[in-house]
C-alpha cells in the first residue's frame, strides 16, 4: 500500500567508540515527507539521551540545532524494499529538533492535570508530556530521487469526528523491522482540539515504537498524510483509554518553517482537497449525544426527543441539580433536567430517564433498531476521554456479541473503545445510523485493577423502546417499571456488574 512506502523506522545510537548512554539504542517510527531532497520527520523525544540539559530541554520555546546534542548520535532510517528482501538502510543526519507550538497549547488545555493524564511510549514516559510536542527533521541523502517532491499531505483543519483514518508505524521501532516495519491500523477521528485541529485522538490501535509514524486520510487520488503519531497509549489515572494521540502535520510544518528555511528548504502549501467526512450513521450521531452532570458525577446521554433523554442510573444517582449540555449546534445551550425514572439498584438494567425543562433545537430524532447483526460496524458517541473539554468523542468497532434470553436480546457487546464518562451514550449502526442501544459499562478486572475499553456492554434499544413508547402515550413514569422486573436469566447475564470489588469507572 502507498502508506507503507511513505513510512519508515528511525534508529538512534551513540557514535562509534563512544560509550552508549544507558538504555540505548533508541528508535521510533518516521514519515518520509520528501524525496527531493530526502527528508524524514520523526518524534523528537527519542533524542532525549543526547540532550545535556535532560528533560529541561523540552521546556525551550525554539528549535534545537544538531549542536545541542552531546555526543552526536548516529542515525539510520529503515524503509521497505522489494517483497521478500530485507529493509533498506540509509544513513541520516539531524537538521533540527522543533517544538510544535499549537500542539503544545492544545495539550495543556485539553488534558487537565486533575485527571492525571499519562502518555505511553518509552520516551514520553521518561520525560513526561513536555516531550510530546517535539519533532525531529532528518536529512537522508539515500532517499533523494531525481524529480522527487513532497509527499501528498492534507491539513487537519477540515477534519470531522468519525472520519476514517489509517495509521502506519513500526511497533517497537527498529527492534525487528523484518516483522514489524510499517504496520497498519484502521480507525476514526475520535476527537479534535486546538487551533486548526492541532491535536487529534484516534481509536486506531498503535503500539510503543509507532510514535513518529503517520496517520493518513483516504482520497480519490491516493492517501494523504494528515498527522503524526505523538503517543501510542493514553492513560487517564489508572484507566487505559485505548486511544492514540496525534499531532497535525500542518501544525508541525508551520512551527518548522524557520528551521527548514535555515536549511534552504521550503514547505509547499497543502493542495486543495475536501475531507471525505464520516460515513453513514456517524454523520448525525454527534447531535444525539449530550453531557450529563449531577454533582461530582458526569456521563453521557442520548436524546430521543427534543425534551427526553436516556442515560445510566449511576450517572444521575448523586444529589444536586442535573445539568444537560447538548452537543454543539445552532441555538443549543445547557439546560436543567429532572429524573422522571431511574431503575432500582437491584435491576440489571442501569437506566435513567431525564426530562429537560426546554427543548433542544435542531434534533434529528434517532431511528431505533429492531434487530441486531453480530459483526456489523458500530459507533459509540460519548463524553469519555476529552468529552468535557472538547465535546463528544466517537469510537468505532463491531457488534461483537448479542446476548439473548428466551430469544430476546438483553445485552450487546462491542469492540468500540469506551471510557469513563461514556456511560449513557448512544450505540449506533455505522451504516444505517439506527440507534442500537445505550452504553452501560466497559470491562474491569477487579483482581488486576485493569480496565479494558474494547470490551463493553450496552442495553439494547429493543428493551427500552416499548416503555418509552408507553411513556409517550400516557406521560406516566410507571411505564418504565418493567425494567425493574427482569427475570433471573437477564440478571445472570448482567451480573458481571454486581461482583464484589471496586465499581467500574463507568
Amino acid at each position: 500500500m502507498a502508506e507503507e512506502q511513505v513510512c519508515c523506522a528511525v534508529s538512534v545510537c551513540g557514535p562509534p567508540g563512544a560509550p552508549e548512554p544507558a538504555g540505548g539504542p533508541w528508535s521510533c517510527s518516521g514519515v518520509i515527507l520528501s524525496r527531493g531532497p530526502g527528508l524524514v520527520l520523526c518524534q523528537g523525544a527519542v533524542f532525549a539521551p543526547f540532550l545535556p540539559d535532560g528533560p529541561a530541554a523540552w521546556a525551550r520555546p525554539r528549535a534545537l540545532p544538531p549542536a545541542a546534542l552531546r555526543p552526536r548520535p548516529r542515525l539510520r532510517v529503515l524503509r521497505p524494499s522489494a517483497p521478500g528482501a530485507g529493509p533498506r538502510e540509509h544513513g541520516a543526519r539531524l537538521l533540527a529538533l522543533v517544538p510544535c507550538e499549537a500542539f503544545g497549547r492544545a495539550l495543556a488545555q485539553a488534558f487537565g492535570p486533575a485527571e492525571r493524564w499519562r502518555f505511553g511510549g518509552e520516551a514520553a514516559g521518561n520525560d513526561g508530556p513536555a516531550a510530546l510536542r517535539w519533532f525531529a527533521w532528518l536529512r537522508v541523502p539515500g532517499l533523494d530521487l531525481p524529480g522527487g517532491g513532497w509527499t501528498a499531505w492534507a491539513s487537519a483543519a477540515g477534519l470531522r469526528k468519525g472520519e476514517g483514518l489509517l495509521a502506519c508505524g513500526s511497533p517497537f521501532g527498529a527492534l525487528c523491522p523484518d516483522l514489524f516495519l510499517n504496520t497498519l491500523s484502521r480507525g476514526v477521528v475520535s476527537n479534535l482540539a486546538g487551533e486548526g485541529n492541532a491535536l487529534l485522538l484516534t481509536d486506531a490501535r498503535c503500539l510503543p515504537g509507532t510514535e513518529g509514524g503517520g496517520a493518513f486520510l483516504p482520497a480519490p487520488a491516493g492517501p494523504r498524510v494528515v498527522a503524526v503519531i505523538a503517543a501510542a497509549f493514553c492513560w487517564r489515572g489508572a484507566e487505559w483509554v485505548g486511544l492514540t494521540l496525534l499531532c497535525s502535520l500542518a501544525a508541525i510544518l508551520r512551527s518548522s518553517a524557520c528551521a527548514l528555511a535555515e536549511a534552504g528548504l521550503a514547505v509547499p502549501p497543502a493542495p486543495g482537497w475536501a475531507a471525505v467526512g464520516p460515513a453513514g450513521g456517524r454523520r448525525d450521531a454527534l447531535g444525539l449525544a449530550a453531557l450529563v452532570e449531577r454533582g461530582a458525577a458526569w456521563g453521557s446521554g442520548v436524546l430521543l426527543t427534543p425534551r427526553l433523554l436516556l442515560t445510566c442510573r449511576h450517572v444521575v444517582g448523586a444529589g444536586g441539580p442535573l445539568r444537560v449540555t447538548p452537543a454543539p449546534g445552532p441555538g443549543r445551550a445547557a439546560v436543567e433536567g429532572r429524573v422522571v425514572f431511574a431503575t432500582e439498584e437491584s435491576s440489571p438494567f442501569d437506566v435513567a430517564v431525564v426530562e429537560l425543562e426546554r427543548s433542544v433545537p435542531g434534533l434529528a430524532a434517532p431511528s431505533p433498531a429492531d434487530a441486531f447483526l453480530p459483526g456489523e460496524e458500530v459507533s459509540v458517541v460519548g463524553y469519555g476521554a476529552l468529552g468535557q473539554a472538547c465535546g463528544p468523542s466517537v469510537t468505532a468497532g463491531v457488534l461483537s456479541a448479542v446476548v439473548a434470553v428466551a430469544g430476546r436480546p438483553v445485552m450487546l457487546q462491542t469492540t468500540c473503545a469506551v471510557h469513563g464518562g461514556s456511560s449513557g451514550g448512544p450505540l449506533l449502526s455505522s451504516r444505517s445510523g439506527r440507534l442500537l442501544g445505550i452504553v452501560a459499562s466497559n470491562t474491569r478486572d477487579t483482581s488486576a485493577g485493569a480496565t479494558y475499553p474494547h470490551l463493553n456492554f450496552c442495553v439494547p434499544i429493543t428493551v427500552l423502546q416499548p416503555p418509552v413508547a408507553r411513556y409517550h402515550r400516557t406521560g406516566d413514569p410507571a411505564a418504565f417499571a418493567v425494567l425493574n422486573r427482569a427475570g433471573e436469566g437477564v440478571r445472570a447475564a448482567w451480573r458481571l456488574q454486581q461482583q464484589p470489588g471496586p465499581p467500574s469507572k463507568l
